[in-house]
């Protein structure tokens, strides 16, 4: 009789051995982080300042990031709000990106752009086995931001970038100041 229990015993620890957690990626899972931008009034720095109709287009896009995915046509490219949050490129050292405030008017001398370069180094880290991999960035200590008008003939709309935060690993703060 000891002898069955034993085999039963020995034979569910090395079938339940076997079983393993599902290997989904909980949605609450810290994934790679985008670049949080918040703007300021560049006259009274410490006021959050609302950007309107602005436009942000990778280069070499065409198209803009998806700030709206209810929103139809242009206008789902398009966001007006203090902060943002940009994705940088995890297969390379350097994301360029124009933002366009008060894009869509029909006034074209109402409408900036400006380009900024964004330098940094990436780190993987492994998160899980079901979530994989997540890079987390390091923003380079020496010219971590480029920033110039578009044309270069213009001026500027941003008026400083400050950096906040250089290391990018997560989305609860901010990174960059913009004021403008």
């Amino acid at each position: 009789m000891k002898k069955v229990i034993l085999l039963v015993v020995v034979l569910l620890s090395v079938f339940l051995s076997g079983c393993e957690k599902d290997d989904i990626c909980d949605a609450n899972t810290a994934t790679t982080p985008r670049l949080v931008l918040t703007f300021y009034d560049i006259n009274n720095p410490s006021v959050v300042k609302t950007v309107t109709k602005l436009k942000v287009v990778g280069e070499g896009m065409t198209d803009g990031i998806v700030f709206s995915s209810t929103a139809v046509g242009d206008a789902k490219y398009l966001t007006s709000g203090s902060t943002i949050s940009i994705p940088l490129k995890v297969d390379q050292d350097i994301t360029t990106y124009n933002l366009t405030f008060n894009s869509g008017n029909t006034n074209p001398a109402l409408v900036f752009t400006d380009k900024i370069q964004i330098n940094y180094t990436r780190t993987n880290v492994f998160v899980s086995r079901a979530c994989g991999y997540k890079t987390i960035f390091t923003l380079k200590p020496t010219n971590p931001i480029v920033h110039t008008a578009v044309p270069t003939t213009t001026d500027k709309w941003m008026q400083y970038i400050s950096v906040e935060k250089s290391n990018i690993e997560n989305e609860n703060e901010t990174h960059l100041k913009i004021f403008f």
